[in-house]
C-alpha cells in the first residue's frame, strides 16, 4: 500500500518530527512496507487459536498486596523545598 507525501507530512506533524524530503520519501516507503506486511497477516487462519491473555504459558505470581512501610503526611512533606497546609506546593504546569 502506498501512502502519500500528505499523509507522512501530517503523521510527522503530529509527531512532532522535522524531516526533509528524502526522509519523507524514506518515510512513505517504510510505513507502506510496514503496512504490507500487516496486510499479510489476513492470511493466516486463525480458526482455531485461542485468544492469549498472556504470551508465555507460565502462570504469573502475583504477590499478596499489603501495606507496608507507610509514611504519615508530616514525614512526607518533611523533605519537600515548599508545603502548605499538609500539601506539596509544587511550580504551575498548566496555564
Amino acid at each position: 500500500m502506498a501512502i502519500d507525501k500528505k499523509t507522512v507530512q501530517k503523521l510527522a506533524h503530529l509527531s512532532r518530527l522535522e524531516l526533509s524530503e528524502n526522509e519523507q520519501d524514506q518515510m512513505s516507503k517504510n510505513l507502506g512496507d510496514i503496512i504490507d506486511w500487516v496486510e499479510k497477516l489476513d492470511e493466516v487462519d486463525t480458526a482455531d487459536v485461542k485468544p492469549l491473555s498472556n504470551v508465555n504459558e507460565e502462570p504469573i505470581h502475583l504477590r499478596e498486596d499489603k501495606v507496608d512501610n507507610h509514611f504519615t503526611g508530616q514525614e512526607a512533606l518533611k523533605n519537600a523545598p515548599e508545603s502548605d497546609q499538609g500539601h506539596f506546593i509544587v511550580p504551575k504546569v498548566l496555564n
